[in-house]
């Protein structure tokens, strides 16, 4: 077994190798793995540099005798807002030339790591499964067609591809990103470390949410599934909790963080694209094939603490 990651130097990516060197892939043995960010990336398995903006280095990677190919690479969503050339240019150029460069050889399978982001308002509070994408962002436009891509070519049965949305992963770990949904984890993390975190929308807001751990399940889980039950719908709304902010705080509250250390100051344009995003997905299917989801977020909360306890 072989695997390539790309966005390997990210969160989730790190977690991702993380586990695969441990553990494998599917009951297998993981004989090489790729792991690939603008920046070598540390840790396990063979590291890899450049910008996946640039089609040369994208097909490059592409080209690679992976078996399992893990797409995280991409400029986040803040990110692709406030700079549109570089959105489209990373995330939407250097995906279709990696996804092209893997069809070449043929055979492999594709885990994407899509967005709800896909989605736009006007919606219902619970998004069902039959809801057409119209997103209102760059990201979420450039994901959108990232999936379009990755469905066309599995159905050309030119490789084997399974787009996972994921929800916002909170809490995040470290120090904060560019995600214009960053702020969901910098409310939990910074006050749980006695530092001070800025609130850009209002406590009513609900969003979906998902654990580092539960996020990674995903997408093993995508790697290792029998993909004929997708036929050709390729793309899979992840199950998620949603919760209000008020709700977060009063959990943070519960584990001994001071949410007097959340400085409430509005941000029209990130509360603008939050907006934008859905409160709640249906997740059937993904829950019909074995998709799990976090308990509570509580128990995100205390994985967290236990984390940067360890």
């Amino acid at each position: 077994m072989r695997v390539l990651i790309t966005g390997a130097g990210g969160m989730l990516g790190r977690r991702l190798a993380a586990r695969i060197a441990a553990d494998g892939l599917g009951g297998r043995p993981v004989e090489r793995l790729w792991r690939h960010d603008i920046v070598p990336p540390d840790g396990e398995g063979e590291a890899l540099g450049g910008d996946l903006g640039d089609r040369a280095e994208a097909a490059r990677l592409g080209a690679l005798p992976a078996d399992v190919v893990f797409h995280l690479g991409a400029v986040v969503s803040g990110e692709a807002e406030a700079d549109f050339a570089k959105g489209y240019r990373v995330n939407l150029d250097g995906t279709r030339a990696l996804f092209e460069a893997v069809a070449a050889r043929g055979g492999a399978r594709v885990v994407f790591a899509s967005t709800l982001a896909v989605f736009g308002a006007p919606f219902p509070d619970t998004i069902p499964e039959d809801f057409a994408p119209r997103p209102l962002t760059s990201y979420g436009t450039q994901k959108l067609i990232g999936e379009l891509l990755l469905s066309d070519l599995s159905r050309r049965e030119m490789l084997d591809g399974v787009a996972v949305r994921l929800p916002t992963v909170c809490v995040r770990p470290g120090r904060p990103n560019r995600a214009a949904s960053g702020f969901f984890s910098g409310i939990i993390r910074e006050p749980l470390r006695g530092e001070r975190a800025l609130l850009p929308v209002p406590r009513e807001t609900v969003h979906p949410l998902v654990s580092p751990d539960a996020a990674v399940g995903f997408l093993l889980h995508a790697a290792e599934m029998d993909t004929a039950p997708l036929g050709a719908r390729r793309a899979l709304s992840m199950p998620a909790l949603s919760v209000s902010v008020g709700e977060m705080i009063a959990a943070l509250e519960r584990a001994g963080g001071d949410p007097r250390l959340i400085e409430e100051r509005p941000d029209p344009v990130i509360a603008g694209i939050v907006a934008g995003w859905a409160r709640a997905v249906e997740a059937r299917r993904a829950l019909e094939l074995g998709f799990r989801a976090d308990p509570d977020f509580d128990s995100i909360v205390a994985a967290h603490q236990a984390e940067s306890a360890g």
